[in-house]
């Protein structure tokens, strides 16, 4: 009991400058599956940039872990109960956070979706990487370095999750209908944790010793398996694509320890997240899908101008 009202209190010093509705600065509470990974440190960024461009404060919170839907829920019910002008989210799973979101809706607080998507059509605007064409990418990187042949393993993140699904998703169906002699012989996730994917990425190598690739769908995956290949001696052996980026990353890339990164771009997510929401509140209608770009990087055009901008975003 004394850790609920704990709970509540740390809630109520978050969310406290958010009791402005009516009056004042507008406040958006900006809220990540996770606050880890570089990834969501460059939604934040863009988030606040948005945020001082058009004048609101944005409060970002979210769980520590990205396997918790239940904190990241109790996180939005808190902005709800704080009566925030808006919200911009990014669900941990499809399905746990649909009732929290029609919630909001119902008590006129406008949503934003943005990475990944959710199970209901009340919300403003979804910002995300096309990311079945991510994985897609991925697959034809794939292909084109085994020559179309071998033997391939994948790496997830954690089931429900909509946008790593439709990665690992559009991974396997273009393997599976463009590439019949390539066989993806081996699939676990690594629950969005860093040790947790090395362990499993160890215990594919170790079952399938001929490996030829590997594709890991997000941060944590690809530093678990590049971290697995080194540790084993394969690292520039096996073919590994992986999904975004970090600055350790790209050094293993630089390296050749990883072949190849599929980027999304993380600060323009966040702030076309937050300026989607603005527009609502300012009685516009903005766009209801915004895709906001994939791109592959590899040694080859690493240092090209287009790739530095988008790595150096903040």
């Amino acid at each position: 009991m004394k850790r609920f009202f704990t709970a509540l209190l740390l809630a109520a010093v978050v969310f406290a400058p958010a009791c402005n509705r009516g009056g004042g600065k507008r406040v958006i509470a900006v809220i990540p599956k996770g606050v880890s990974h570089f990834f969501w440190q460059s939604v934040h960024a863009g988030a606040e940039a948005a945020g001082k461009e058009t004048g609101v404060e944005i409060v970002w919170k979210g769980p520590a872990q990205e396997t918790d839907y239940a904190g990241q829920t109790n996180i939005v019910e808190d902005a709800i109960n704080r009566r925030v002008d808006g919200i911009v989210l990014a669900p941990t799973h499809k399905d746990a956070l649909v009732p929290v979101v029609e919630r909001a809706a119902r008590e006129h607080i406008p949503v934003t979706i943005f990475d990944s998507g959710l199970g209901t059509e009340n919300y403003v605007s979804y910002v995300a990487t096309d990311n079945r064409q991510g994985g897609v990418n991925a697959a034809e990187r794939m292909a084109a370095r085994l020559n179309g042949k071998g033997r391939v393993a994948v790496l997830g993140v954690k089931a429900g999750s909509v946008s790593t699904d439709q990665r690992e998703e559009g991974f396997q169906e273009t393997i599976k209908s463009k590439y019949p002699g390539i066989e993806i012989v081996a699939f676990q996730y690594g629950e969005s944790d860093r040790a947790r994917s090395l362990d499993r990425a160890a215990d594919i190598l170790t079952a399938h010793p001929e490996l030829d690739g590997f594709f890991a769908s997000n941060e944590s995956s690809t530093v678990g398996v590049v971290q697995a290949l080194k540790q084993k001696g394969l690292a520039g052996k096996v073919v590994l694509v992986g999904f975004d980026s970090s600055p350790n990353l790209i050094e293993d890339l630089r390296a050749g320890a990883i072949d190849s990164l599929v980027l999304q771009n993380p600060y323009k997510m966040g702030y076309e997240a937050v300026k989607s929401l603005v527009a609502k509140l300012d009685g516009q209608t903005p766009p209801r899908v915004v895709d906001t770009g994939v791109k592959l990087l590899t040694k080859e055009n690493l240092d090209t101008p287009e790739m530095q901008q988008l790595l150096k975003a903040p």
